[in-house]
């Protein structure tokens, strides 16, 4: 039987940016560590590892707005928020980053994709 219609679980993947700043501010910009590639209207979800400040965004998704090549707002009122610092590591100690992870798009066609991994169902 042939396959019509959408393809089931296609995986949405663009690129992963480590955090260097966040802005106590409205809107929050938040700066990464390179240059982002990422288009307005993207949906991300910062993660936030504890001793870096702000924790109360971990976790927090919603549609960016691109300002720079490594930098983005969204639409939070960070300005009563701990600030956001970035501390040294310890050695000895794993470091994980505080990062930007992109989950989908505000679209209704994925644009921003860099990998789509879709297995045809026939």
């Amino acid at each position: 039987m042939p396959y019509y219609g959408a393809i089931q679980n296609p995986t949405f993947m663009p690129a992963v940016r480590d955090i260097v700043a966040i802005t106590n501010a409205f809107p929050l910009q938040v700066t990464t560590s390179f240059a982002h590639s990422y288009l307005s209207g993207l949906i991300v979800r910062i993660k936030i590892p504890q001793y870096f400040g702000m924790e109360i965004l971990n976790d927090v998704q919603g549609s960016i707005l691109v300002t720079g090549s490594t930098t983005f707002t969204m639409n939070i009122d960070s300005t009563n928020f701990d600030p956001f610092v970035v501390p040294s590591p310890q050695p000895g100690s794993i470091y994980t980053p505080a990062q930007v992870v992109p989950v989908g798009e505000d679209a209704d066609i994925l644009t921003q994709s860099f990998v789509n991994v879709l297995t045809p169902q026939f």
